[in-house]
């Protein structure tokens, strides 16, 4: 068992906030220094509240999917003795309705392009157990599902 912190601070500044025109602009901090910054989605909530050079939620979330697939691809691939010189994926996520009328993210689809270098060359076959294992085994993919807890902290 494992634990994975990030920390998300956003500040209201000199904005009035109750007439609801304030920027959404945040920071993710990660454990290991990286700061991202942080927004709504532009369709979500209108320029200039929403900073478009921003990662918003959704777009992490689809990238998180992406990424984890990709690190247990070529972690697969690379036991399985396939040397993989570029991996590129354009996923992309939609929002709409889910079953219980509320807007999620309902489909993320995946799109990875692998080329290979060595001598020798996954047939198709391989080239989709690998895809289909890294699929079953990342985290991201298994924990969609997951219990979303909030606890909030009253400050002292």
């Amino acid at each position: 068992m494992h634990d994975y912190h990030a920390e998300v601070h956003w500040t209201r500044g000199d904005q009035a906030f109750t007439d609801n025109r304030y920027s959404r602009r945040h920071d993710w901090h990660f454990d290991g220094g990286a700061t991202v910054t942080g927004s709504s989605s532009p369709h979500s909530v209108r320029l200039p509240y929403s900073d478009p050079s921003a990662v918003d939620p959704e777009e992490a979330f689809v990238a998180a999917l992406a990424s984890c697939h990709m690190l247990w691809f070529l972690g697969l691939a690379a036991k399985a003795g396939w040397v993989v010189d570029d991996y590129r994926d354009a996923a992309v996520g939609v929002m709409a309705p889910n079953a219980q009328g509320q807007m999620a993210v309902t489909v993320v689809t995946l799109h990875p392009a692998v080329r290979y270098g060595g001598e020798r060359r996954p047939d198709a076959a391989e080239q989709a157990r690998l895809h289909h294992e890294a699929h079953a085994s990342c985290y991201i993919a298994n924990s969609v599902k997951s219990e979303v807890r909030c606890e909030p902290v009253t400050p002292s």
